[in-house]
């Protein structure tokens, strides 16, 4: 009996050895990921995160407004902002075969289903649209120079300003019970083309 307790307590120790070790390795792993990350990135990491807030902050304003925001603010204008926003991996799946499928799905259904497609689906719709048939000069010459990010920032601006004269002013988009998220992810919007602007002009 003595043998066998003592066997199981060094199997039980050599498994805590063994995972200690991998979790210093996954440690060390970590460390190395977040180096080379600074180190290869900089200011461009910073561009790059900014740039995947502000897209899902844009797609966040998109679904409040098909949902219970309903304001009479233009945010058909948030779908050109994802347009020149979304991040690069996203964008290319969306603008290849997994893309068109998802917009022949879209068209079909609209042309033939009217009925049966719901309203809060035209905007995502047209989105999927835009990313899919819009030529390579936008989709690639416009959307990663400093023209898509000036259109951003256009967009973002005016948003906020419209937003904070449907509020009836700055303090009331603050206080507002449903008028705070809507201003943070307005906010959000713009942080990403001044940061942007600011990296390209260092």
């Amino acid at each position: 009996m003595g043998r066998i307790d003592y066997l199981a307590m060094k199997t039980d120790q050599e498994t805590a050895e063994l995972l200690n070790s991998d979790f210093n390795e996954l440690k060390m792993a970590a460390k190395k990921l977040i180096d080379h990350a600074t180190k290869l990135g900089g200011l461009g990491f910073g561009t790059s995160l900014l740039k995947w807030v502000a897209s899902f902050a844009a797609i966040y304003l998109l679904i409040l407004d098909r949902t219970n925001w309903r304001t009479n603010m233009l945010t058909a204008l948030l779908v050109p902002y994802i347009f020149f926003s979304f991040p690069s991996g996203l964008f290319h799946l969306l603008r290849g075969e997994v893309g068109k499928w998802i917009a022949f799905i879209a068209v079909v259904l609209r042309l033939f289903f009217p009925r049966h497609f719901p309203d809060w689906l035209e905007m995502p719709g047209s989105l999927i649209l835009l990313l899919v048939v819009a030529p390579n000069f936008f989709a690639h010459s416009v959307r990663d120079s400093w023209v898509g990010v000036a259109i951003c920032l256009a967009i973002g601006c005016y948003l906020m300003q419209e937003h904070i004269r449907a509020s009836g002013g700055f303090r009331n988009s603050f206080t507002q019970s449903n008028g705070i998220s809507n201003t943070i992810g307005i906010i959000l919007l713009l942080v990403y083309p001044i940061w942007a602007l600011v990296v390209r002009a260092v």
